[in-house]
């Protein structure tokens, strides 16, 4: 069974950084691309970034681009999200995710909230 648990969000200043985890389990992990989505309530889950399988290739919404950086360290099975300049637009409940089976993220973490006070 696949398992995605995030960690590492909380309470910061708007131009601090935090950086969020994601560590997996149940799954092949380095045969995957690996997903982050943030959501606020009343919302859609919007997408934040992504990286391939093998981490060379990574893709950001335009929102976040020039800010945050995504990584992975495929011994660890974990990905992870580094936030820098934060804004109190990235506040939201960020999730972790994965496609298994097909295009489309069928995986998702729990969530770790992000608050990001002015």
């Amino acid at each position: 069974q696949v398992r995605l648990v995030e960690s590492g969000g909380g309470l910061v200043q708007a131009g601090d950084s935090l950086r969020l985890s994601c560590a997996a389990s149940g799954l092949s992990f380095s045969s995957y691309g690996m997903g982050w989505f943030r959501q606020v309530p009343g919302k859609e889950r919007e997408f934040v970034a992504h990286i391939s399988w093998s981490g060379p290739r990574t893709y950001y919404s335009d929102s976040v681009k020039g800010r945050f950086t995504i990584s992975r360290d495929n011994a660890k099975n974990t990905v992870y999200l580094q936030m820098n300049s934060l804004k109190p637009e990235d506040t939201a409940v960020y999730y972790c995710a994965v496609a298994i089976g097909g295009k489309e993220y069928n995986n998702w973490g729990q969530g770790t909230q992000v608050t990001v006070s002015s």
